[in-house]
């Protein structure tokens, strides 16, 4: 029976262990997709103007620094009790949360994955129920967790962690996310990436309309919508699918020239050359410390006939303000703000297209340098796409976290080894030292012991020869009594 709970226990430790690994891990590389998602359910609670975003950046950094911390904390059985409960306790809440999403769905998709796995409702549901049964086998029987890392060191691996995994997400929000899980990632060719193959299933949507007469506002759909009755006022619309279809990895990707309501977003896909793309979801909360670079990356463009438009979902009073401030002269297109802030993770970023292809893409704090452009694209390593560095991103992943804390166990299990040899010899020496004292108090013993009968065969022997000597007395008595009792005739003879 013990060997079937050592069994259950560390399967359930290892399942919840990589799962939280995985999650915190894809979360804390993309920092500025997980403060998004959280904007999401914020926004459904309808508490957008109590929560800031600085707020939802920090529970973004935070949430996906926990769970990786808990998982690599499980995996190496620190802290089990502690630890087990907590796991507990949050899946617990996730579990809440997902029964909501799956019978309300006010969001499609968790982003318990982030980017990297994408989840129905349902899956992520029962997924949670999973967790939530596990961690149940974890508070039960926690100390069938073996350590990997003795007691007295496990404060090590738990700061390296969390130091490790907070870097991790400064890197990734000060630069570009180390992985890109997003449909446009460099080498993707966005047309491409938009169409859909023949013969592919649609999608299909039920449209409600929602109209008002008098105060009274009434739904419609399709079939009984009041076409013909000019009473009834328009005043908003929903879409609710009924059954999902086929669909492209990019389907939303569209820039409209607002001044003339075209759409260009086919002549800059099928350019034949560069194209530079300034990317600012959002100009209101876009950092405007680097439009030096930018300004120099323009002039580059123009010099060298490179198209450079700026893409953004602000309105033409944000414009202005930004033109106000940076002196920016480049055009401004507008798109979707969603579908902006899903191209690249910095508000401001540029994207660098050649024919449609994404071949690089650069925080506003890593925009290439003036003096670096002092030749055309061609014959410059930014107008080629980098090659693709995955492997060498999980290398450098292993050195800088998985190899120390092998090391850090390595040492620890060794300095456990020592630890253990020198209790051994002391608890020799002790025990050696117990039976010297044990065969002295028995040599003791048996001296007393010898000496006691000693001195009683004494006593024996003393009190025989008093015995004797009286015994002898008494014959010397009786025969000088003998003697003057008998006649003088007999005397001679006695």
């Amino acid at each position: 029976m013990r060997k079937t709970k050592i069994i259950i226990v560390n399967i359930a430790r290892v399942i919840l262990a990589l799962t939280f690994i995985f999650s915190g891990f894809v979360k804390a590389i993309d920092p500025l997709g997980s403060q998004y998602k959280i904007k999401e359910y914020i926004e459904v609670l309808h508490m957008s103007s109590y929560v800031p975003d600085w707020v939802q950046l920090l529970l973004s950094i935070g949430l996906s620094a926990v769970e990786f911390t808990l998982g690599v904390l499980l995996l190496l059985a620190i802290q089990r009790r502690k630890v087990s409960r907590i796991v507990l306790v949050f899946a617990f809440i996730m579990t809440i949360i997902t029964l909501w999403l799956t019978i309300s769905n006010p969001i499609q998709d968790c982003g318990c994955f982030g980017d990297a796995l994408k989840l129905t409702n349902i899956q992520t549901f029962s997924k949670n129920i999973i967790l939530f049964l596990a961690s149940l086998a974890l508070v039960k029987w926690p100390l069938y967790q073996p350590r990997f890392i003795s007691k007295n060191n496990q404060w090590i691996a738990s700061n390296f962690t969390i130091i490790f995994i907070l870097v991790v997400s400064a890197l990734s929000l000060y630069h570009l996310p180390i992985f890109d899980f997003r449909p446009y990632f460099i080498g993707q060719n966005i047309k491409k990436a938009m169409e859909i193959p023949k013969g592919a299933k649609q999608t299909k949507f039920k449209t409600t309309f929602i109209c008002e007469k008098n105060g009274i506002t009434k739904e419609f759909d399709e079939k009984n919508y009041p076409y013909n009755d000019t009473t009834w006022v328009f005043k908003d619309s929903r879409q609710q699918i009924i059954e999902k279809g086929y669909e492209p990895p990019i389907h939303d990707f569209s820039i409209t020239n607002d001044r003339t309501g075209e759409d260009i977003t086919d002549s800059v896909l099928t350019h034949d050359g560069y194209v530079f793309l300034l990317i600012i979801p959002f100009i209101e909360q876009a950092d405007e410390a680097n439009f030096s670079d930018i300004d120099a990356i323009y002039k580059y463009a123009k010099e060298n006939n490179y198209p450079f438009m700026a893409i953004t979902a602000s309105t033409d009073t944000s414009i202005k303000h930004w033109r106000n401030i940076t002196g920016a002269e480049y055009p401004f297109y507008s798109a979707d703000g969603t579908t902006l802030k899903t191209i690249i993770r910095s508000n401001p970023g540029l994207v660098l297209l050649y024919k449609g292809t994404i071949i690089n893409k650069w925080n506003h704090n890593d925009i290439p340098k003036a003096e670096k452009l002092n030749a055309p694209l061609s014959l410059l390593t930014i107008g080629h796409e980098p090659e693709d560095n995955t492997l060498g991103k999980i290398v450098l992943i292993l050195l800088c976290y998985v190899l120390p804390l092998i090391l850090l166990i390595v040492a620890d299990r060794f300095w456990a080894w020592s630890v253990w040899i020198k209790k051994k010899e002391r608890w020799i020496k002790m025990k050696e030292k117990w039976l010297i004292n044990q065969e002295k108090g028995q040599t003791a013993k048996m001296l007393h012991k010898a000496e006691k009968v000693m001195g009683q065969a004494e006593k024996v022997m003393g009190n025989a020869g008093k015995a004797v000597s009286n015994a002898g007395k008494n014959m010397v008595d009786k025969l000088k009594n003998d003697k003057k009792d008998t006649p003088d005739q007999d005397k001679t003879s006695i």
